[in-house]
């Protein structure tokens, strides 16, 4: 237990690899690269900067002393300078260079950048292993009749399969949306105190060549193309609000799984993963209930309501530059990201291991088939017993709504067959009525668009990525 309050994020949902990337112990040892990236640049393009004194840095990215950097903290009042101040101190020789011509937004902003690349990268491939698990899963399943649900009413029936099919497209979208939003993402750069660079034109004596080498050099230093070409003295905060679109639209997709998946166990139909000494309720000891679900809808909400906090920073930002995005910032973006690598691992987690019922789809598709049936007795009295359309559509009419009573009202079993099979204007016999009412004539296209969209859309994605599958997820409460 811990005597002050720590986030559940860390505490309880997200995966260790997330929690790694926006670490403090990233965030502060990245801050000693681009330091290092920015002097080696500055060297090679004629700053007196020696051999020995990049060694130096070299010589210490991670040795950070915290408790110190904390002193610096409590006195300068600035995370920034703390770090410099600290970073000297160790590496002395190297302190009339660290920082040389930078602003804070150097180190700060072109870590986030990092982070978000990085935790989006993360989050890639989580998608892809929940879409595989889902894909598995469909292709077992693509030719099991289901009902189907309109507004949560019975509906012309579908397959298992074609219904995780919607999902799989869902999580399909957001790959691609975060796939472009990866392509246009790029790092602040290096620009000073207002985005005009002026600090490094006056270092390199008004050489503005050597300004944009030096630009050229910190973005492939960091992996990127380019950098961002014009800002203040910050990147754009659109950029943050972009890549929380992404996350947003991940939530938005879990959740409606999840939101299916809760309403399929609720009719029996499916199970999400129960170990065998889960408890469901501390009340009901008979309860399975699908807290797996439900907490991936809890998450997408939360992820879903933070992009906001994104939208209004970008929206409000003056001028070249001002610090009301920091301290939202510094809670936003994290956050979303541990939110969604746990709804993502909570995804993998589903349906890897969620479990369907067959015979309770069928029990349902039974109880519903016989009014989804009508249309085709009725032609098939029309056509092959020479019966008058009109004069069955009214008796079909009539014995449905008389079913419907008995079901309604009384709480018995749908006779609508039987009151069809009884009904000496129909004519049919049970060998005929067997036929009209086999569920698969029902399900239209459902198999064939399941079995063509994995084949020709998801099985070749996968296999175009197949290095970032395999992972399994580790679910701790």
């Amino acid at each position: 237990m811990h005597e002050f309050y720590e986030s559940p994020l860390c505490s309880r949902y997200a995966d260790e690899e997330m929690k790694r990337i926006f670490s403090d112990e990233r965030k502060f040892s990245t801050w000693r690269r681009l330091w290092l990236l920015l002097a080696e640049s500055e060297k090679s393009l004629g700053i007196p900067i020696s051999e020995d004194q990049l060694d130096e840095m070299r010589g210490h990215l991670d040795d950070i002393d915290y408790e110190a950097a904390s002193r610096y903290e409590h006195e300068l009042r600035h995370d920034v300078m703390a770090h410099i101040m600290t970073f000297g101190d160790c590496c002395p020789a190297v302190r009339p260079i660290i920082h040389l011509g930078a602003t804070s937004c150097y180190v700060g902003d072109n870590t986030d950048i990092l982070n978000m690349r990085d935790g989006l990268l993360l989050l890639r491939r989580l998608l892809l292993n929940a879409v595989e698990a889902l894909a598995d899963f469909a292709e077992k399943t693509g030719g099991i009749p289901a009902l189907a649900w309109t507004h949560f009413q019975a509906a012309q029936p579908t397959t298992v399969g074609k219904r995780v099919c919607l999902w799989i497209y869902d999580l399909l979208f957001d790959l691609r949306q975060l796939d472009f939003e990866l392509s246009e993402l790029q790092p602040l750069g290096c620009r000073g105190t207002t985005g005009t660079a002026a600090s490094f034109l006056a270092l390199f004596d008004g050489d503005a060549n050597k300004v944009t080498q030096l630009e050229e050099k910190i973005a492939e230093g960091l992996g990127f193309e380019r950098c961002q070409s014009v800002s203040g003295q910050t990147y754009t905060r659109k950029s943050d609000y972009a890549v929380l679109q992404v996350l947003s639209g991940i939530a938005q997709s879990a959740s409606k799984f999840a939101g299916d998946l809760r309403l399929l166990c609720h009719l029996k139909e499916m199970d999400e993963p129960h170990e065998s000494g889960q408890v469901g309720s501390s009340a009901m000891a008979y309860k399975t209930n699908p807290m797996r679900a439900e907490r991936m809808a809890s998450l997408a909400r939360y992820v879903i309501s933070e992009v906001q906090n994104t939208a209004i920073t970008a929206a409000s930002q003056w001028l070249e530059r001002s610090l009301d995005d920091s301290a939202n910032r510094r809670l936003a973006i994290p956050e979303a990201f541990l939110a969604t690598d746990a709804i993502l691992n909570l995804y993998i987690d589903i349906a890897q291991g969620m479990r369907l019922y067959p015979a309770v789809c069928e029990k349902h598709l039974r109880e519903e088939l016989p009014f989804l049936a009508t249309e085709n007795i009725l032609m098939y009295c029309v056509k092959h017993k020479g019966a008058d359309r009109q004069t069955l559509h009214e008796r079909i009419r009539q014995h449905a709504m008389a079913a419907a009573e008995q079901v309604k009202r009384y709480g018995r079993e749908n006779d609508l067959v039987d009151r069809i099979r009884k009904d000496d204007a129909f004519d049919l016999n049970d060998e005929e009525l067997t036929a009209l009412l086999n569920p698969a004539p029902f399900t239209g296209m459902a198999e064939c668009q399941c079995e063509r969209f994995l084949r020709d859309e998801v099985r070749p994605l996968l296999q175009a990525n197949a290095d970032s599958l395999g992972l399994g997820a580790d679910i701790k409460v």
